[in-house]
């Protein structure tokens, strides 16, 4: 059973003004939705945020056109490709799939409006200045990510025997801040279980880390909350079964294409909420009448067949705590 739930940060009607954009220039809107990831592991961010404009009665194709970019896990081309959106120009950007993209957008237009899905914390991140009244031209959806890694650990410390090495596979050029580091070392020293990071930040970056995996000793893997690594869904699942490493990932899709085992938000959601908020826009709300949405529940997601393989069983009480069991 899936429990999904999100709110809005503060309550009442949100409708507001009409939104006057110096982009409107044809008929039909365009939408620009940029991700940092790619569309071998993202497509369907992409056809969740298309889910969300249809519930507003925007279809892509025939009253709106959504032009989709992809930064392919490389930050550099952020700036570019949101350029080249502003200068089109579109009707609205959706941001997604890394800071670099959400802070090149709101760098490159005052006016377009902007829709964000972030895995952080939006006013840390330097979005909005306030959640429930984000003014200007920028709103969007909090789908808390990066934080979860404590709580990754925790749960995958319970099915690696004690001793044991835990690897967590990181990217230390985009997403691995000292503060995230230090919160997983925390957790670690909490559960008298030693960590060894393992830094990636490419495809070939992620093989070479496997590769060391023996050498470190490690038994498990925690692979932390990354666009890089979001959009190498499928390397990264097939390289645990090489190497017979139980994983804990970020999103349920990992585990639905054969990872062991996920605990996050339901991202898809995420991106159909960003879908409505820009359809709302499109009708003519304000983005900043919009407040910033909190995902509030978060899904934990076990597939017994990749236990069995791996020969592991996994304890009942993390059985009865998960939302959704793959036998």
């Amino acid at each position: 059973m899936n429990r999904r739930t999100f709110i809005v940060s503060t309550a009442g009607s949100v409708l507001g003004a009409p939104f006057a954009s110096s982009a409107q220039k044809s008929a039909i809107p365009v939408i620009g939705f940029v991700n940092g990831g790619s569309p071998v592991g993202s497509a369907y961010l992409a056809a969740a945020f298309r889910r969300g404009l249809k519930e507003i009665g925007y279809v892509d194709g025939q009253n709106v056109t959504v032009e989709v970019r992809w930064a392919d896990g490389r930050p550099d081309r952020s700036q570019a490709i949101v350029a080249e959106l502003v200068q089109r120009p579109v009707d609205l950007i959706a941001a997604g799939g890394g800071s670099t993209v959400r802070l090149a957008a709101k760098a490159a237009t005052a006016t377009i409006p902007i829709v964000f899905v972030t895995g952080g914390d939006p006013i840390a991140e330097g979005l909005v200045t306030n959640a429930a009244r984000p003014a200007a031209n920028i709103t969007g959806v909090t789908v808390p990510t990066t934080s979860l890694n404590a709580k990754r650990l925790e749960l995958l410390n319970q099915v690696t025997p004690a001793g044991q090495v835990i690897a967590v596979l990181a990217n230390q050029a985009i997403s691995w801040t000292e503060e995230r580091a230090n919160e997983v070392q925390s957790a670690a020293r909490a559960m008298s279980r030693k960590i060894t990071i393992l830094n990636a930040s490419n495809e070939h970056e992620i093989d070479a880390a496997f590769a060391t995996l023996a050498a470190v000793q490690a038994r498990a893997l925690l692979v932390s909350a990354d666009p890089v690594f979001n959009s190498r869904l499928r390397q990264l699942v097939d390289l645990t079964r090489r190497y017979r490493m139980p994983a804990i990932f970020e999103w349920r899709e990992f585990v639905s294409a054969g990872g062991l085992m996920s605990y996050g938000s339901d991202i898809a959601n995420g991106y159909r909420e960003a879908g409505v908020y820009a359809g709302r826009i499109l009708g003519g709300t304000r983005p900043g009448a919009l407040p910033v949405l909190q995902a509030t529940k978060f899904e934990f997601v076990v597939n017994m067949i990749t236990a069995k393989a791996l020969g592991l069983t996994i304890p009942q009480n993390l059985l009865v705590r998960a939302d959704e069991v793959i036998r």
